[in-house]
């Protein structure tokens, strides 16, 4: 599979980001737990330098929980502020406008020297599409204030969301790279649901989950479908669609649907909380 996924209003929100990073103290940055590397945009590093920076490990609910804070360590030994959420749930949430604070503490004080205070802290929150953006501000505002949507690329446009006196949030949306220089960045991607399904072969993304599952949680396919798993993917795959009884006309196998199954299973936590890459891959 080859993947490629850059439609034309994530070139317009670069630009956006461009312009109005003059105005933000903080960069609050959504990485999916499960991914932290790959789901991270290349080009934000770029557009904040010299700002504070507060990485969230959003989705962490469907993620190892060792692997959560192994990552969690990496980030903060680098230099960033690092909490870990689950936006859909509200865990980890009430720990964030103190962690703003602190991350923007030499802001503040200068601020202070300068005779200004009470100024609030203005912080961009970014990402790549589908990593749970606007549910995070959501949450963090504790209303539906920002367009979400379980489509990649939902939401539009720039608004300024005053969460409390101290921070004022602007929404922007994410943006993933043009290309994905390594190609296993974009079959991670597609694995966590951040690439368009219409753009994708089911049964061979099914495989590769299939392929991950077998090497580094082992016996948790045959528990979960009651098979014997195998190393070929797709022998595996047969196996799923004939337990869970995919069948088309003919009682001929359907792997399609099995695929589809395997694929909004393990997107959904029910083949129990799984970390794609690891920490001491990057060292």
């Amino acid at each position: 599979m080859h993947f490629q996924w850059y439609p034309g209003h994530m070139t317009k929100a670069k630009r956006m980001m461009q312009e109005n990073i003059k105005l933000i103290d903080l960069v609050i940055e959504l990485v999916d737990a499960r991914i932290p590397m790959s789901s991270r945009n290349p080009d934000i590093d770029e557009l904040g330098k010299q700002k504070a920076r507060l990485i969230l490990l959003n989705k962490s609910d469907l993620a190892e929980d060792r692997q959560n804070d192994l990552w969690a360590e990496y980030f903060k030994g680098k230099g960033y502020s690092v909490v870990k959420v689950n936006s859909k749930k509200g865990g980890g949430i009430k720990s964030i406008q103190g962690v703003i604070q602190e991350a923007c503490r030499e802001k503040i004080e200068r601020d202070r020297k300068r005779g200004i205070l009470n100024r609030p802290v203005r912080a961009m929150v970014v990402g790549i599409p589908n990593v749970g953006k606007s549910t995070f501000i959501n949450a963090l505002a504790g209303k539906a204030c920002a367009k979400t949507g379980n489509k990649p690329g939902v939401t539009k446009g720039k608004q300024w969301i005053r969460l409390n006196k101290n921070v004022e949030l602007l929404d922007t949306p994410g943006i993933l790279w043009p290309k994905f220089e390594d190609q296993s960045v974009g079959l991670k991607l597609a694995m966590i649901g951040s690439i368009k399904d219409e753009i994708l072969n089911t049964e061979e993304l099914a495989g590769e989950i299939i392929r991950f599952m077998t090497e580094h949680y082992q016996s948790t396919l045959s528990e979960k479908y009651d098979i014997e798993e195998t190393s070929d993917v797709y022998a595996c795959l047969s196996r799923i669609a004939e337990s869970k009884h995919c069948l088309l006309r003919g009682s001929e196998l359907d792997t399609a649907k099995a695929a589809m199954m395997v694929v909004d299973d393990f997107r959904n936590g029910r083949l129990g909380k799984i970390t794609l890459e690891f920490p001491e891959d990057y060292e």
